[in-house]
C-alpha cells in the first residue's frame, strides 16, 4: 500500500532529510585515504546525534552501524570496519535519519583522491541517472518511467544498472511502497499520485549487474568485482514535478 503524504507529513520529512543532507556534505569535507569505513560511520553517527535525529540503520534488522560505507566493489549495505580507505578508491556512503517521526535517507557516492578514468566516469553518471529518473516526473507519471530513464542514461554510456536491489517508498517507516526499480519498461506501473514520498536511488556498475551478498549477510559486492556508484535522494511527487528533499 502507498501512503500519500499530507503537507503536514511531508513539513515534518523536511527537517530529517535536511540533516541527511548535511551530514553528507560534512562527511565529503572530511573523508580522505588513511580513514578506515568504521571511522567514516562514527562520523555520521555523532552528526545525526548531534542534530537530534536517530540514526535509523543502527540496528534495523541487526544492521550495526550507523550507515552503510561501500568502498570499489561493493554496491550497497558495506559494514563500516577496519578497512582503510585508498587513494583511488571510491566510496558510497548510505545514510537515514529519524527525526519528528519520519525518516529522511539520501546516498552519495566520493572519489578518494584522483580515481581513475573510469571511476570518474561511473561516479558521474551515476549522479546523473539520478537526474535522468526525475526528468519529467510528476503526478500521474507511470512509475517504471524512473527505471527507464535510469536505464537508458547508464547503458548508453557503458555501465550496467543493478536489478537485486531497488528505491522505496519512505516515510513513518524506512522502507514503504512502492518499490522504485532502476530499469524498467516506459508506460508501466502504477502512476504515482501527488504526495508519494520515494526515494530515487541508482546503483550504477562498470562491469555485469549480477551480485552476490557476502557471509556476514549484508555486504552486496559486484560478482565480477568491478567498481559501483550509488547515489540517492528522498523525492516528493508534485502536480507538476517533484520536490528535492535531501538536496
Amino acid at each position: 500500500m502507498v501512503f500519500i503524504k499530507s503537507e503536514e507529513e511531508i513539513a515534518l520529512m523536511r527537517e530529517p532529510c535536511a540533516i541527511v543532507r548535511d551530514c553528507l556534505k560534512f562527511v565529503e569535507e572530511r573523508i580522505r585515504a588513511g580513514m578506515t569505513t568504521k571511522q567514516v560511520d562514527t562520523l555520521v553517527h555523532d552528526f545525526l546525534k548531534a542534530n537530534g535525529a536517530e540514526p535509523s540503520c543502527l540496528g534495523y534488522y541487526g544492521y550495526p552501524a550507523s550507515a552503510c560505507v561501500s568502498v570499489n566493489e561493493v554496491v550497497v549495505h558495506g559494514i563500516p570496519d577496519g578497512r582503510v580507505l585508498e587513494e583511488g578508491d571510491i566510496v558510497s556512503v548510505d545514510l537515514v535519519a529519524y527525526k519528528n517521526g519520519y525518516h529522511g535517507d539520501a546516498a552519495r557516492t566520493f572519489r578518494i583522491g584522483k580515481v581513475s578514468p573510469e571511476k570518474d566516469k561511473l561516479v558521474r553518471v551515476t549522479e546523473e541517472c539520478f537526474f535522468k529518473g526525475i526528468e519529467g516526473l510528476k503526478a500521474g507519471t507511470p512509475l517504471y518511467d524512473i527505471g527507464y530513464r535510469v536505464q537508458q542514461h547508464a547503458e548508453s554510456n557503458g555501465f550496467s544498472v543493478i536489478r537485486a536491489y531497488t528505491g522505496h517508498g519512505i516515510g513513518k517507516e524506512m522502507h514503504e511502497d512502492p518499490s522504485v526499480p532502476n530499469v524498467g519498461r516506459r508506460g508501466t506501473g502504477i502512476r504515482l499520485a501527488a504526495g508519494t514520498v520515494i526515494c530515487v536511488e541508482p546503483m550504477i556498475v562498470c562491469g555485469n549487474y549480477r551480485v552476490k551478498v557476502l557471509p556476514d549477510e549484508w555486504t552486496a559486492v559486484t560478482l565480477d568485482g568491478r567498481p559501483a556508484a550509488h547515489y540517492e535522494n528522498t523525492v516528493v511527487i508534485r502536480e507538476d514535478g517533484v520536490e528535492i528533499l535531501t538536496l
